[in-house]
């Protein structure tokens, strides 16, 4: 019977040789995925404008908003909760390759601010704030089981040690090779996949007429509580969180998941009455 998988991908795809002074380039399999995420989420975000009557003209520059805003608050996150130390002692490093460490708290933030900004001088389209951060979470979702994939493929943010028969040995990754471990990228993965499809569900069935805020509370929730509890299964990131009696993660999660409770509550009193809804769905 089978007691562990054995996982050897290498996280490379193919390399590009040198050329004329430029090169090697490395195709990585988690580039692939976090571009494949925002690529496909751009057409689902198209057909939601079509259905819903906003501009078309806007997705364009929706997405560029949405790429960098991940991106900065992700790298930034990181730094801030984990490796606080680094704006002080080398802050190029932040800005600078191989860009190691990314939080999803962070990208959270990042998120959030960028669309606020973005709905301020777009409000005569409808696009309110809330109108596009419920429709943007269905994208988040489905971008998070990209990336959370993608960190399957590098054998990074790996498990505890277990003895489940699903149980993963991540040949490349040096530290972690000894034992199998949980699989928590692919957990979380998975997680975030069920609430792409539960989410866009939602939207299809009332598109115009969802209750505001509906969708990005239930995301909130969804997404936050399970990565409470995956964290009792993944190692930390960082030595100081073995000190805590919960991690960093688990921290963050927290706010992001009454947030989240609160929008739903809210959401569903609106829809409740009619009278309170706001003239843009």
């Amino acid at each position: 019977m089978l007691t562990y998988i054995t996982w050897d991908v290498s996280p490379d795809i193919f390399t590009i040789p040198e050329f004329m002074g430029f090169g090697p380039f490395t195709i990585r399999w988690y580039g692939l995925l976090f571009a494949a995420g925002f690529l496909i989420g751009q057409q689902i975000m198209t057909h939601i404008f079509k259905k819903e009557g906003k501009p078309l003209e806007d997705i364009d520059t929706l997405t560029l908003v949405m790429v960098a805003a991940t991106v900065l608050g992700a790298r930034l996150g990181h730094f801030l909760f984990y490796e606080p130390q680094v704006f002080i002692e080398n802050p190029l490093e932040i800005i600078l390759p191989p860009f190691a460490g990314l939080a999803s708290h962070g990208a959270l933030i990042g998120i959030l601010l960028a669309l606020w900004l973005y709905t301020r001088k777009r409000q005569s389209t409808g696009q309110t704030f809330l109108w596009l951060t419920d429709r943007m979470m269905i994208l988040v979702a489905l971008a998070g089981a990209f990336i959370r994939f993608g960190n399957l493929m590098n054998s990074e943010i790996v498990g505890k040690v277990t003895d489940v028969p699903w149980g993963f040995i991540f040949m490349q990754n040096m530290e972690y090779s000894q034992y199998p471990r949980h699989p928590a990228q692919l957990y979380e993965s998975i997680s975030s996949l069920i609430l792409f499809f539960v989410l866009f569900a939602l939207w299809n069935k009332y598109k115009t007429a969802t209750p505001r805020g509906l969708l990005l509370g239930i995301g909130l929730v969804w997404i936050f509580v399970f990565r409470f509890m995956y964290e009792f299964v993944k190692e930390n990131q960082v030595n100081f969180e073995d000190t805590l009696p919960l991690n960093m993660g688990q921290f963050l999660s927290i706010p992001a998941v009454l947030l989240g409770i609160y929008l739903v509550v809210r959401s569903r009193r609106d829809d409740h009455h009619p009278e309170r809804r706001p003239a843009t769905a």
